[in-house]
């Protein structure tokens, strides 16, 4: 994999935005992790802010990794996947903490995908890699972008394929790709992964 330029190597840290059509995507995304994998997860997907998620609960029956609801200044674990939780940003405040904040949505979202992936870029930078997928907003452009110049890589799933396109089709406008993959192509190389 350290071969690959669409890859960081090291990769350090993980984080994924999805909105519309999400759930299903993640299933797949997450499923394919190995349970050997050891950098951080974070994950935010556009939820109701007005009722429990229950996402970590339906997710975690797919993903070899745990699978949690993020907490303020809850200590970032090896190997285990966050999720912000509704009507929260969720920030990677330093690679020993995570945040959450209850500043303005981000193009009516809360939790932001920018939000996520910019905090993120900052602590982690070459070592990031950022991985987009469906969704009906334009959240995720600006995060994409401040990945890609901190040095990390981002994976943005083929427009073609996701359930919602317009996410990832205004990401690729704003900041490009360092891959576009269709979801099947994101799980094999992900299963590759030995980090």
């Amino acid at each position: 994999m350290s071969a690959d330029t669409a890859w960081p190597s090291p990769l350090e840290a993980l984080v994924i935005g999805a909105s519309a059509g999400g759930v299903s995507a993640l299933q797949t995304v997450l499923g394919s992790l190995p349970g050997s994998l050891q950098p951080p997860v974070f994950v935010v997907l556009h939820v109701p802010k007005d009722r429990p998620s229950g996402i970590p609960e339906l997710l975690g029956g797919y993903c070899a990794l745990p699978v949690l609801e993020a907490d303020d200044k809850q200590p970032v674990r090896p190997g285990h996947v966050y999720f912000a939780p509704p009507d929260y940003h969720l920030l990677v405040e330093n690679r020993d903490a995570m945040a959450l904040s209850m500043d303005e949505p981000v193009l009516f979202s809360r939790p932001s995908i920018d939000v996520l992936f910019e905090s993120a870029a900052a602590v982690y930078g070459r070592g990031l890699l950022a991985i987009l997928l469906t969704g009906a907003s334009s959240d995720g452009s600006e995060g994409v972008a401040a990945v890609r110049a901190a040095g990390g890589k981002a994976w943005i799933q083929c427009p073609v394929e996701a359930a919602s396109p317009i996410m990832p089709n205004a990401a690729l406008a704003h900041a490009g790709a360092d891959a576009v993959l269709r979801l099947g192509e994101m799980c094999e190389r992900l299963k590759g992964s030995n980090t």
